[in-house]
């Protein structure tokens, strides 16, 4: 079988656990054998981010503004426990993180539907995309413990000497207080690739926040999405009978788990974290859920959007073979194809994805799947190579 051609490389960041175990996995059955893959790879395990201070993280998001394109597995965020088990040096923010921030723009999930497994929420007819801003809030935060009684303040002192206070806490006890912030910029590029994506898939836009109780931070962001439509894309949705509204975060989540679904739900960094996860979960399952950061440049990083599942990977550390659901992380990977053999004009390259993408569902509908969608479809469950090699299997059979 001949096997299609790259012209530029992806850029690929490995990362950690039983992702990355199916990783390798999706590389050598599903893609391999099919592409002459070309890569520019980067190790974001967390053994390595600690070794090189993060360093490689930084160099992998530079490397996504060079070549355009990229493809990530899911990646371990440390913490006390995590420092621990590994026995790292530092305490390393987020990978995730620090791509959005070197790449800013916006994230969109979007949940992988089939057929054989049916929503939690009955009345979803169609998916319902979160638009995540990918910069800021407490994913850039500064921290701090208070030990002693003492009064915090928030301080900003202008370049020009001019000096800004307010009273954050009259500390009486210790305990914690946290700073967060955000950009104009980065806010009004958030909602122009809301706006795009949106126009491109005829959806309406929500943006929910909670500006009665954040009545200076989160009214910043509903001044300017309104702003932006206003002015930018209020006509463009006319066109497409399709609108945008604003409300209260609390009175989104109600309007949500009743509605038909079919529209793109913007959020805030950390609101979008919560509520892509929500979506997925009663969409059928975390492994169900489309990743795509894009920039206001047009850079893109394909992703999926769990995280490492760590208790499969303890099982597979004792010889055991969990069945742990591909599908997304195969996806990320079809979506970075795709997107890839678009910008380079490759045809072979994009029909390739499109089929991956398509084999890998129809895997699914014939009822061959992993145990997180077996259960609520009737079905016998795969182990992760056996759902693998079924799908590599489809992929050959399409080919001929």
């Amino acid at each position: 079988m001949e096997k299609v051609s790259m012209r530029t490389p992806l850029v690929e960041m490995d990362g950690d656990e039983m992702t990355r175990i199916l990783w390798g996995l999706v590389k050598e059955k599903l893609i391999l054998p099919f592409v002459d893959l070309k890569t520019e790879y980067y190790d974001l395990g967390i053994q390595n981010r600690d070794k090189t201070l993060d360093n490689v993280t930084v160099e992998a998001a530079r490397a996504i503004l060079q070549h355009g394109v990229g493809v990530k597995c899911a990646t371990i965020t440390a913490t006390a426990a995590r420092k621990k088990e590994y026995a790292l040096e530092n305490m390393l923010p987020s990978p995730n993180a620090t791509i959005r921030a070197v790449l800013d723009g916006a994230i969109f999930r979007k949940p992988i539907n089939v057929s054989r497994v049916k929503p939690a929420i009955p009345s979803w007819k169609r998916p319902i995309v979160i638009g995540r801003h990918a910069y800021g809030d407490v994913y850039k935060n500064t921290e701090m413990s208070i030990t002693a009684p003492g009064k915090v303040e928030l301080v900003f002192t202008g370049h020009d000497g001019t000096e800004r206070r307010s009273l954050v806490a009259d500390m009486k006890s210790s305990g914690v207080v946290q700073g967060i912030h955000n950009y104009d910029d980065s806010i009004r590029g958030f909602a122009r690739s809301c706006f795009i994506y949106a126009l491109d898939e005829g959806l309406p836009v929500l943006f929910a926040a909670k500006d009665t109780i954040s009545q200076t931070y989160d009214a910043r962001f509903r001044d300017i999405f309104r702003n932006v439509y206003e002015t930018e894309y209020k006509n463009k949705f006319a066109q497409k009978n399709i609108d945008y509204h604003y409300a209260l975060i609390d009175d989104a989540v109600a309007r949500a788990v009743k509605s038909e679904g079919g529209f793109l739900w913007a959020c805030k960094n950390y609101d979008g974290d919560v509520m892509s996860d929500m979506i997925a979960s009663a969409a059928g399952s975390l492994a169900m859920m489309t990743s795509a950061l894009v920039s206001p440049e047009g850079r893109y990083e394909y992703e999926a959007a769990h995280g490492t599942v760590q208790r499969h990977y303890y099982r597979y550390l004792q010889g055991e073979k969990p069945s742990t659901n591909p599908t997304a992380l195969i996806f990320a990977w079809a979506g970075a194809l795709e997107k890839r053999a678009v910008l380079d004009g490759i045809a072979p390259l994009e029909e390739f994805a499109k089929r991956l993408r398509s084999v890998s569902l129809q895997t699914i509908e014939s009822g061959r799947m992993t145990g997180d969608l077996a259960a609520s479809a009737g079905c016998i469950p795969l182990d992760s190579w056996e759902f693998i090699d079924e799908i590599a299997r489809g992929l050959r059979s399409s080919a001929k």
